[in-house]
Order: structure tokens, then C-alpha cells, then sequence
């Protein structure tokens, strides 16, 4: 198309060349010494011939030395101009493809973030799970501790006050029956004496 167009405005630098010429040959064509003014209209043999020797030659000139490079200059315009709307699109081409890649970079980055924040949620509800759990077991070893040394408190106070309950029965048994009950038979006997009276309250 633009080929056409280049090669139609060539010729038509022509044939605007040509008429220029054509009152020059209208000056060689008129005789010598003639009067008056030339008719152009009025068929003239000789007019005819310089107007077509001059239109040949003129052709030729320029066939010779205008159209081709003229031509080949027309042609290396429009094969940049196609190499440069080739290069643009292909450019376009290019930055779409970019584009749709950092696209495809940013979903997935958006994607992995979303994934290391559940993650952190999971980690962190699981490590609030296992703290709680932990402080569970901690209480729970602490208050059987508790209680194993309240027992053992107990235990210990209840055996502190058998013993002093021995000694105040000996001491008493001793005063009535004024003799020294002082001895490893007699606290064995009063042991067994308040083991019996601790066993009913057992059963009950």
C-alpha cells in the first residue's frame, strides 16, 4: 500500500517535471521569425515531435537517475518503518509477557505469605496448646505434691502425738501405780493399747 502510494507520487513528480519542459520544447518546436502569438491546440506536427522527443529523453533521465534511487529510497523507508512497528511489537509483545510474569510472581508470593501466616497461626495455637497443657501437668504435679506432703505432715503429727500420748500415759500409769513403767515392754504394751483403740475408728 505504501509502496503504491510512494511509486504514484514519483510519477507524478514526473509528469510535473515534464510540463515544465514543455515550453521549452514549445521554443525549439515554433519557427523561426514567426509572428504572433503560438497556439497549443491547434495540431502541430513538429510540437508534437519535441514534445515526445523531450517526454522520451526526460523519462529516460530520470528512469536512469530519479526513480531507482528514489524508489530504493521509498522501499528502505517503509522496510524501517516495518522493521520499527515489527520491533514495537515484539517490544509489546515482550512487556505483556513481563507483565503477565511478575503477575504470576506477585500470586504466588501473595500465596506463599498467606501460607507462612497460617502456618505461624497453626504454630503459635500450637504452642499455646502445649503451654497450656504443660501448665495443667505442672499444677497438677504440684497439688499431688501438696498433697503427698500434707499427708506426710499429717502422718508425721499424728506419730508425734502417739508418742507424747505414750509418754503422758506412762508418766500417768507411773504417778498412780508410783513405779517406773519406763521400759521397752511397757511402751510396746501401751502401743498396743491405743492401736486398739485406733482400729474401731478404722472400721467405722
Amino acid at each position: 500500500m505504501r509502496s503504491g502510494h510512494s511509486r504514484a507520487a514519483a510519477r507524478s513528480a514526473a509528469l510535473l517535471g515534464l510540463m515544465s519542459f514543455i515550453p521549452t520544447a514549445t521554443a525549439f518546436a515554433a519557427p523561426e521569425g514567426a509572428e504572433g502569438s503560438t497556439n497549443l491546440l491547434a495540431p502541430n506536427a513538429g510540437l508534437m515531435v519535441w514534445t515526445l522527443v523531450v517526454f522520451i529523453g526526460l523519462m529516460w533521465v530520470l528512469k536512469r537517475f530519479a526513480f531507482k534511487p528514489l524508489f530504493a529510497a521509498v522501499e528502505e523507508r517503509e522496510r524501517a518503518l516495518a522493521e520499527a512497528i515489527d520491533g514495537a511489537r515484539r517490544d509489546r509483545e515482550a512487556s505483556a509477557s513481563l507483565l503477565a510474569e511478575q503477575k504470576s510472581q506477585l500470586d504466588a508470593a501473595r500465596g506463599e505469605a498467606q501460607q507462612i501466616i497460617a502456618d505461624g497461626r497453626s504454630v503459635a495455637e500450637k504452642m499455646r496448646t502445649e503451654m497450656l497443657d504443660e501448665t495443667r501437668k505442672q499444677q497438677s504435679e504440684m497439688m499431688e505434691q501438696a498433697r503427698r506432703d500434707i499427708e506426710g505432715e499429717t502422718a508425721k503429727a499424728i506419730a508425734d502425738l502417739r508418742r507424747e500420748a505414750v509418754d503422758l500415759a506412762i508418766a500417768g500409769a507411773s504417778k498412780v501405780i508410783e513405779q517406773n513403767l519406763d521400759s521397752a515392754g511397757n511402751r510396746r504394751i501401751v502401743d498396743q493399747f491405743l492401736a486398739s483403740l485406733d482400729a474401731p475408728k478404722g472400721r467405722a
